[in-house]
């Protein structure tokens, strides 16, 4: 039986047990809980900014629509530190862990030595890729939780909680506002498959781990500085990042939709392209390492 034969009648639940090798192995590393430790810090450093800087009464500064301006309701509704920390965190810190996590998914392995062995299982290229995409996209959204459980119960320590004003100025409960704020975390993991694709294409370049995972988060600076220069607005809209705090219109009432389902079919593009490319490469790849 040929090795494309063997490959083809894998069973799914051999497929699986790669896919949760895969996710033990991430996890386990000290970079993933240290990049997850930082996340988890970030709301609580927010929280407690905020808390000595109104002494729990009041208002912090800010103001407007979204995104970092739910720091102004912080006081009012500790839930609203959900939504700051993922505005907060957005920009940099989140995509940053996931160009990290993505950029050594395949680059680290070649530089350990241990991609050959991997392909030698009756795995095939295209498994194993898919396997580790799949994986990354597993801690976009587990990176994604951990702000928002962290901005939750140091919310809940810091500030009261109850019914909640929108953007609107419409009133919802607090158990309304507990699904909003779940749907933005949801949101915000799915703008970042994007990244994912882009780290990934980035890791099937390169032997080096390190390489991989600097080449991907200067990537995601330089898109970040390009969509704060005016004179290319014409380029922004096309810009992964650019409609990345549309979750913020998951808070008004009735939901806006517009940027939110731009920034969905942003990402997808953007997966579909890399996603592509990394294919292409590592399927034609000579892995001698």
């Amino acid at each position: 039986m040929s090795r494309a034969e063997t490959a083809g009648r894998v069973s799914p639940l051999w497929t699986f047990g790669l896919f949760r090798s895969e996710l033990l192995t991430t996890f386990r590393r000290w970079r993933t809980l240290a990049l997850l430790g930082v996340l988890a810090a970030v709301p609580v450093l927010v929280g407690v900014a905020v808390r000595i800087e109104t002494g729990g009464d009041g208002s912090a500064g800010g103001g407007g629509g979204g995104g970092p301006a739910f720091i102004s309701q912080i006081t009012n509704n500790g839930l609203f530190l959900v939504f700051t920390a993922l505005a907060v965190t957005l920009p940099f810190f989140l995509p940053m862990a996931v160009g990290v996590v993505a950029g050594d998914a395949v680059a680290g392995e070649a530089n350990a030595g241990t991609l050959r062995y991997l392909l030698v299982a009756p795995a095939g290229r295209s498994r194993l890729l898919l396997t580790k995409y799949a994986t990354v996209m597993a801690f976009c959204l587990v990176a994604t939780l951990v702000v928002a459980l962290s901005a939750l119960i140091t919310g809940a320590l810091l500030f009261p909680l109850g019914d909640l004003t929108t953007i609107s100025g419409t009133r919802i409960g607090f158990a309304e506002g507990l699904v909003r704020a779940l749907l933005i975390a949801l949101v915000v993991a799915l703008s970042l498959i994007g990244v994912a694709a882009l780290g990934l294409f980035v890791s099937t370049l390169t032997n080096s781990g390190i390489a991989a995972m600097a080449t991907t988060v200067g990537l995601l600076t330089t898109v970040q500085i390009l969509d704060q220069i005016p004179q290319l607005h014409a380029l922004h809209p096309y810009l992964f990042s650019h409609h990345w705090l549309s979750f913020a219109d998951l808070m008004r009432e009735p939901v806006y939709w517009d940027d939110l389902t731009k920034n969905l079919g942003l990402q997808a593009l953007y997966a579909a392209v890399f996603g592509s490319a990394a294919w292409a490469r590592f399927t034609a790849r000579d892995i001698t390492a």
